[in-house]
């Protein structure tokens, strides 16, 4: 069964907007991943050429450094900032759906006081957020699932979601089964990242080159979660597009 209309290409893919265009799927914009793109004219200049004609999109909020649950306050207060201006240019782009990083960092936080800092920064952003918001939380550098699954419940927002990466999951910060994550998260998963790696490294590689079983894991995600988007996050696009229209999940 086609996919098109829930499935997004990242923009750091090569040809993204071409093969968007060919497969009739959606974008997600990785222009403002660092943060201070959003106050450079000729970055949203560029964002706003690729997202043209596009109606289904998807931002990507900036990461490096940024932490919601920081050690010092002053962190904090600059990653609340450049949360708050990733979603006003979110909604100069037309975009209501934004993916955030957890920001968790191993061996450097306690999960459980992380859990906990990370709960009250997300109640405090969501209070003045209108209704159709959608912040996605995206693992990266968790080795299991239960905490950041934790925080979404315990926020318990309609407006606060889960976005699985999968590369991530498969990566050498976990060595938990891409399927225990996914059935973890299917209740609350609002977007997913797809791409496969060999178990260590994060590549970003091709769907059908890497340790995930892709097609056994996407038939799991469309079962268990069916109301979720996908963002094909891979560095080449076209490959990919050709193996999930081959899956049957895209029509060109």
């Amino acid at each position: 069964m086609s996919r098109n209309h829930k499935i997004y290409i990242a923009t750091i893919s090569e040809n993204c907007v071409e093969m968007a265009r060919n497969y009739n799927l959606g974008l997600e914009c990785d222009t403002f991943c660092t943060a201070v793109n959003l106050e450079n004219p000729e970055m949203i200049r560029q964002a706003e050429q690729q997202l043209e004609g596009f109606s289904r999109k998807v931002l990507h909020a900036p990461f490096n450094e940024l932490c919601p649950a920081a050690i010092e306050p002053e962190v904090v207060r600059i990653t609340r900032m450049r949360y708050e201006q990733a979603w006003e240019m979110a909604q100069k782009l037309g975009i209501h759906r934004m993916v955030v990083h957890s920001g968790y960092i191993p061996l450097i936080y306690f999960p459980e006081w992380f859990t906990e800092k990370s709960i009250a920064f997300w109640k405090e952003f969501l209070k003045d957020k209108p209704e159709d918001c959608e912040i996605l939380l995206e693992n990266v550098l968790e080795g299991e699932p239960d905490m950041t699954a934790s925080i979404v419940e315990a926020v318990d927002d309609p407006r606060l979601k889960l976005c699985l990466d999968i590369g991530h999951a498969n990566s050498e910060v976990s060595n938990i089964p891409v399927e225990t994550w996914v059935r973890r998260w299917a209740p609350r998963l609002g977007h997913v990242h797809i791409h496969n790696n060999e178990g260590g490294w994060d590549l970003h590689d091709h769907l059908d080159r890497g340790t995930i079983p892709m097609a056994e894991t996407l038939k799991l995600l469309a079962e268990l979660a069916p109301d979720a988007t996908w963002t094909l996050e891979t560095l080449e696009a076209a490959p990919s597009c050709r193996w999930l229209a081959e899956q049957g999940w895209i029509e060109e």
